[in-house]
C-alpha cells in the first residue's frame, strides 16, 4: 500500500472542510486491492439519498469550486 504524504493528507483534509460547508460528506473508499477500479477514490454523499463517485480527488477538487 503506497504512503500517503503529508501534503495529500491536507488536500484530503481541505477537500473534507469544503464538501461539509456545503452540507455533504466525503468519503474515502476502503479498497485495499490497488488493481480495483475504485482503489483510491473518494465518494460525496448528500445528506440525504444516493452518493456520486468513484470519483478522484481532482474530481472532488472540480466538484468544490463549480
Amino acid at each position: 500500500m503506497p504512503h500517503i504524504t503529508n501534503e495529500e493528507k491536507v488536500r484530503e483534509n481541505r477537500l473534507r472542510r469544503a464538501v461539509a460547508r456545503q452540507g455533504w460528506t466525503l468519503v474515502k473508499i476502503r479498497r485495499r486491492d490497488p488493481r480495483a477500479i475504485d482503489y483510491g477514490k473518494f465518494l460525496l454523499m448528500p445528506p440525504r439519498g444516493s452518493g456520486r463517485g468513484p470519483l478522484t480527488i481532482e474530481q472532488v477538487e472540480a466538484w468544490v469550486v463549480r
